[in-house]
């Protein structure tokens, strides 16, 4: 089977948000994204102690993608620096995650 990962950014504007999910779902780079918040997130850029409130995106997808999805979103975000970080999903129910496998092939 293939590699599933679970993808993770932020931004401060909720349109933000909806605008980068529908792009990459819409382009498949992944099956489904997850939208929450407002959450309220504490930070040092730029040499000060920042708070932020922010909506959080936890996306889907398969490892062998993530190069392009880390480009959509990059070219897509308002931020300088957006945090995306990837991490294996290591246990899942094998429906769950073939559909994530059959949505993100491209």
């Amino acid at each position: 089977m293939t590699e599933i990962i679970q993808v993770s950014t932020t931004t401060d504007q909720r349109g933000e948000a909806e605008r980068i999910s529908r792009e990459i779902v819409g382009k498949r780079l992944a099956a489904c994204v997850q939208i929450t918040g407002p959450i309220t997130s504490h930070y040092w850029w730029k040499d000060k102690l920042e708070k932020t409130e922010e909506w959080l995106l936890i996306i889907k997808t398969r490892k062998e993608i993530y190069p392009q999805l880390e480009e959509a979103i990059k070219k897509m975000h308002s931020y300088e620096t957006p945090e995306i970080i990837a991490v294996p999903v290591s246990n899942g129910s094998k429906e769950y995650l073939s559909w994530i496998e059959n949505e993100t092939g491209v």
